[in-house]
C-alpha cells in the first residue's frame, strides 16, 4: 500500500465526533497500572477541559502505599503513606476524596483499558457484554487488565448508576494498513486475532490533539517511560508502531524484554523447562533496563549509578539504541520524517536520554539546541535542524475524559 493512499485524519475519524450538545459535564478518569492508580476529576464540555482533581495511588498492594492529590491550583488535598491492599480499596479512598473536598460529584466515569482484544477496538459504553469480552481478552495484557477490570466491577458498585466508559490503547492503532498490522503467521491463527494491535493510543491521540493546527504529515510519536512504543503517524493516524500482540513486544522497556528472537523462547522452554508462567514472568517483570543491569528498571536509579556501574550504563545505552532504530524503521514506514515528539516518563523528563537518541538521528537532519533540550519544554530542536523535536505531555487523562463526555453526550 503506497503513502498516497494510507487513511488521513487531522484527528481521530475513528473515534464518534463530538455532540453539538453543549452540556458540562463532571468525568472522574480512572487509569489503573498493576499497583497503581491515577485518577481525574474533570469539567468537560464541547468547548472546555478544565482539571478540577488530580491524584494517584501507588504500590498499591504494599504496607507502605503512597496516595496523593492536588486541586487545579496545585494545592496538596492528599498525601498518605498507608496500606492500600487493593484497587478495590483505592477506589473507595478517591470517592473518599472526592466527598472530603466538596467538589461536583462525577457524572459518569471513564477508564482506560490497555487491551479490550479481538472484539472491542472502539471506545464504548461499558456493560455486560463489554465485561465479557474483556474477561476473555485478559491474556493479551495480564498486566493491566485483570486490574482494570477489577476498578470497573467495584466503580459500578461505588457510583451506582452512573455511566462507565472503557477508552480503549489499541483503538488509536484500529486503522493500520494490513501492511503494519499483519504478522507473518498462518491465517488461519490471523483470522483469531493473533495480529499487531499497538499501545499507548491514548498517549497518542493527545499528542495529536495537542499538535492540532500544527499537525505535520509525517510524525513520529516516541512514548518512553517503563513501557515504551514508537508509533509512525501519518496525517493524523497511526500506521505502524513497535508494540505488537501484547504490550511486550517493541522496544527495551523498564522490565520488559521488547522484542525477541522467537528461538529464544523456544530453547528457554525445552532446554530449560520453562512453563509459560515462568516465561510470563522472565519477560513481562525480570528482563528490560532491569534485566540488563541487574539494579532497576528506573532510569531515574540507572543514571545515579552509571558512572561506577558497567551494566547499568549499559542499559541506558541500549535503551537509546533501541529506540534509535525503531525510530528510523518507523521514518521508513512514513518515507521520511518532518516532526518527533517525546512523551512519557522518561520522554519529558530526560534530557540525557533525548540527547543520546538524537545524536543517533543526526542522519535525518536532526539537531537538538542544548539549552532548549535540558528545559525540555516544548520545542528542544535547534532553528537550523531540518526534523522539528518537541517535548509534550502525556495527555491521557484528559483524552479518557474527551472520549467519555462524547460517548455519554451522544447517548442522550
Amino acid at each position: 500500500m503506497s503513502i498516497s493512499t494510507w487513511p488521513t485524519s487531522t484527528e481521530n475519524e475513528h473515534v464518534k465526533a463530538e455532540s453539538n450538545v453543549d452540556r458540562e459535564t463532571h468525568i472522574l478518569t480512572l487509569n489503573s497500572g498493576s499497583s497503581s492508580l491515577k485518577f481525574g476529576l474533570y469539567r468537560v464540555s464541547s468547548s472546555c477541559m478544565d482539571c478540577i482533581v488530580t491524584g494517584e495511588a501507588e504500590r498499591i498492594g504494599d504496607d507502605a502505599s503512597i496516595f496523593h492529590a492536588v486541586d487545579a491550583g496545585g494545592r496538596t488535598l492528599a498525601r498518605d503513606t498507608s496500606a492500600l491492599a487493593s484497587q478495590r480499596v483505592a477506589v473507595t479512598r478517591i470517592g473518599e476524596l472526592l466527598a472530603q473536598s466538596q467538589v461536583p460529584s462525577p457524572n459518569a466515569i471513564g477508564h482506560r483499558i490497555v487491551h479490550g482484544g479481538v472484539r472491542l477496538r472502539e471506545h464504548c459504553v461499558i456493560d455486560e457484554s463489554v465485561l465479557r469480552h474483556l474477561d476473555v481478552a485478559k491474556s493479551f495484557a495480564p498486566i493491566h487488565t485483570p486490574a482494570a477490570l477489577d476498578v470497573i466491577r467495584f466503580a459500578i458498585d461505588h457510583f451506582p448508576g452512573k455511566p462507565q466508559v472503557a477508552c480503549f490503547d489499541t483503538s488509536f492503532h484500529a486503522r493500520m494498513p494490513p501492511l503494519a498490522s499483519t504478522l507473518p503467521l498462518p491465517r488461519a491463527l490471523r483470522i483469531a486475532g493473533i495480529q499487531r494491535y499497538g499501545f499507548h493510543g491514548l498517549s497518542c491521540e493527545s499528542i495529536v490533539k495537542q499538535l492540532r493546527d500544527a499537525l505535520p504529515v509525517r510524525l513520529l510519536i516516541a512514548h518512553l517511560g517503563n513501557g515504551a512504543s514508537i508509533t509512525a503517524v501519518h496525517q493524523g493516524v497511526s500506521i505502524d508502531t513497535s508494540m505488537g500482540l501484547t504490550p511486550t513486544g517493541g522496544l527495551i522497556m523498564g522490565t520488559r524484554s521488547g522484542n525477541l528472537d522467537p528461538g529464544v523462547l523456544v530453547h528457554l522452554m525445552r532446554e530449560m523447562t520453562m512453563g509459560p508462567d515462568a516465561i510470563e514472568q522472565l519477560v513481562d517483570h525480570d528482563s528490560g533496563l532491569l534485566g540488563i543491569s541487574g539494579v532497576s528498571g528506573d532510569m531515574r536509579s540507572l543514571h545515579k549509578v552509571a558512572s561506577s556501574n558497567s551494566d547499568a550504563k549499559l542499559a541506558i545505552a541500549m535503551f537509546c539504541y533501541a529506540a534509535a532504530k525503531e525510530m528510523s524503521a518507523m521514518s521508513a514506514a512514513l518515507n521520511g520524517l518532518d516532526w518527533i515528539v517525546f512523551t512519557g516518563g522518561i520522554g519529558e523528563n530526560d534530557a540525557l536520554v533525548r540527547a543520546d537518541i538524537c545524536t543517533r538521528l543526526r542522519f535525518f537532519g536532526v539537531e537538538l539546541d542544548d539549552a532548549r533540550n535540558n528545559r525540555g519544554d516544548g520545542l528542544i530542536s535547534s532553528d537550523s535542524s531540518r526534523c522539528v523535536v518537541q517535548v509534550l505531555p502525556s495527555q491521557e487523562d484528559e483524552q479518557i475524559a474527551r472520549h467519555t463526555w462524547t460517548l455519554c453526550a451522544n447517548a442522550t
